[in-house]
Order: C-alpha cells, then structure tokens, then sequence
C-alpha cells in the first residue's frame, strides 16, 4: 500500500474532488450466467468484478423503478397526503391496488414501486413530481446524466415497454450504487414485507416484496426485479457481508436468480475489507495554546473493501493551524483513499485531546510565519 502525506496549506489547495472510474473486470470463465447481460460491481469502490456485454443497451422493465424512486425522494414531501391522478393509476402490468380516489402519500408509493412493482405506484408519484409522466421522464434523464449514466434513456416511470426506453448492466449498477447512498431508498427496497395506509378512506393494508433474494440470499439487502415481454427477466440486486457490499445487474436472464446467486458468491469470495495504517501519527500547529501542536486520529478505522491486487493509496490533508481552544474530536483534517488511482472515500481527521489556551509567547502574525517557515524548511 502506498502512502502519500501532505501538510498545511499545501494540502488544501491539492484536495478537490474526484469522481472514481471504473477498474478493469477480472475475468473468471468458470462462471457461467443464463443473463443476455449483466455486471457485478464492488459498491464502495465501483470496481467491476465481472462482466458479460455490461455496455449492451437493453430494455430494463421494472428496474426502472429505482430511477423512479429515486427522482420522487428528491422532490421531498414524502408525507404530505394527496390523492391519486386517476388516469395515472390507469395502466397495465404489476399494481399495488390503487383505485380512483385513493389517497396517499409520496412515502406510501416508494413501497408501492419497492415492492410490489407497482406501475400504478410509479405513474402516480410521476404525476405528483412533475404534473405529467413526460416531464418527469425529462428529470430521471437529467438524474442519469449528473450521476454519469451515459448509456441510457428514460421515457417513462415504470419500466413498461417503450421505445427508446433503456439501459445497460453496467448503467444500473452505477444507478443502484446511487441508491444505496440514500438512506430513504436502502430503508424501503430492503423490505420483504411492509403495512402501509392508504385508500379512500385510508386503511392498513400489507404490500409483499417481488425479490425473493431477500429472503433466500445471506445478506441481500435489495434491490428491484423487472420483468416485461421485451426485457424479459430482469434483476438488480445487492448483499453485504462483514462490511463489503456487492451489486449484481443481470437483464434477459431466464435464470436470474441463480445468476446472482453465483456472482455474489463469486464477489465475496475475492472482495477483502483491508484495513489500513498511516505512516506517521498526523499532527496540526496550535497558536496560542499550551501545547505547540495536537495530535489527529482517524474518525473511524480506516477500512476499504478490494481485492488481493487492488492498490491501495492514502492521502493526508491537514489544516494549516489551529487556535488554542480546541476541543476533542474536532476536524483539522481528513484522509483521502484511492484505490488503482481512483477516489473512494475520505475519512475526517479528528483531534486526539484539547489544547487549553496558554501565554501567547508568539504574535499571531509571528506565529503564521514561523509554521510556513517550519513547513518549506
């Protein structure tokens, strides 16, 4: 593992943001999937562990719903009740029961579309987002775009078949690596069952999950199935295991649960959470205070899930100072984890203990210019 360590003002001007690109597949012929497509991706690092035609653009059904979900839990208000666009509920395929006149709220169709697959569910919380379906397709598009989904097209909220319609294995891995960042989202699809109330009046009623991996896979934490004449079977999913998380996208795959079954086990058995060390214990100047320094410590262990050849580099960002006064716990920096040059995650630094404030023997201006002076020697 390589480490690199910068400090003071230095640090700050060379610790932007870095989006994560995607690692080379390993490859592992003795696997073999019923899926037309599919990819299994590390969710903490994006690397793809294996593929089969990831970047085929396909039909994707009822896996559209996490786009879906996803635009509707942005524009909020998930508990203000309204009633139903009647013409919305009006379309064919999966139900979550809707009627004409039912009132719901925006929380209430999330499970409704998490679930069941509700087309009704989706159609309703499109109208209640946008005012029509066509102008909520236009914002899952614009989402696609932002989250760096460049090989798909979205023209409705449920999934039904449409042309112009679709994705790829490896777009909604990226999708549900999204996803799962949401807390409102991973909460919802991670159910196998949930009682909700809505109608008109509303009254408590039962929805069941469609992903039968929830209950019949160690660890799944999600995420949707799809199914359509066109798509055919299709199947996004996800499980952690001792803090490594794994997504799994297949589309057309008559098999599909067995296809997950076998990739995930494939995942866990090459992904490795490894924890790492700093060089040095990190430390930040303090002006004014009893002591000339503090030391920092990790806010939480630093932890990254790879495989044995990954390349693991840790980057050290420090404050240029701090004043006297400083509590513990507080961040005066952070460590940045890259894996095969690509940003994953950063981790705060925190102070180790206070630092009273004590006889300034330094003026602020001196005491600035002696930190630069001890920092370029």
């Amino acid at each position: 593992m390589k480490k690199r360590l910068l400090s003071g003002a230095v640090a700050l001007l060379l610790c932007p943001l870095f989006l994560s690109a995607p690692a080379e597949a390993t490859e592992n012929p003795a696997i073999s999937v019923s899926a037309a497509s599919c990819v299994l991706i590390n969710a903490e690092t994006g690397t793809v562990l294996y593929e089969k035609d990831a970047h085929q653009q396909r039909a994707i059904a009822s896996t559209t719903k996490i786009m879906t979900a996803l635009v509707t839990i942005e524009a909020g208000d998930l508990d203000k009740s309204f009633t139903v666009d009647p013409m919305a509920i009006r379309v064919e395929g999966t139900s979550m029961g809707l009627q004409e006149g039912d009132i719901v709220t925006r929380r209430v169709l999330l499970y409704g579309m998490l679930l069941p697959s509700g087309n009704d569910a989706a159609n309703a919380a499109a109208v209640s987002v946008s005012g029509t379906m066509d102008k909520f397709a236009e914002r899952m598009n614009a989402y696609a775009k932002a989250i760096g989904m460049t090989e798909s097209n979205f023209v409705n909220p449920s999934g039904l078949d449409a042309e112009g319609h679709y994705s790829t294995a490896y777009d909604m891995a990226l999708l549900a690596k999204t996803a799962l960042q949401n807390e409102t989202f991973r909460e919802i699809c991670c159910q196998a069952n949930a009682q909700l109330s809505f109608g008109n009046p509303p009254y408590l009623r039962w929805l069941h999950n469609s992903n039968k991996l929830l209950w019949n896979y160690d660890g799944c934490i999600g995420v949707k199935t799809g199914f359509t004449d066109n798509a055919r079977r299709c199947l996004v999913s996800a499980a952690e295991r001792d803090g490594i998380t794994l997504i799994c996208v297949t589309l057309n795959a008559p098999d599909d649960w067995q296809d997950h079954t076998k990739l995930l086990n494939y995942g866990f058995s090459v992904v490795e959470k490894r924890e790492l060390q700093l060089d040095q214990i990190p430390t930040v100047s303090v002006i004014g205070g009893v002591k000339d320094c503090v030391a920092l410590e990790p806010q939480e262990t630093l932890t990254v899930s790879v495989t044995a050849s990954q390349q693991v580099e840790t980057e050290v960002c420090l404050e240029p100072f701090l004043y006297a006064g400083v509590e513990k716990g507080e961040q005066a920096g952070k460590v940045i984890i890259w894996v095969d040059g690509s940003f994953v995650k950063e981790i705060p630094l925190v102070t180790s203990g206070p630092v009273e404030q004590g006889e300034c023997r330094l003026g602020l201006w001196e005491g600035i210019c002696q930190f630069f002076r001890q920092l370029f020697g």
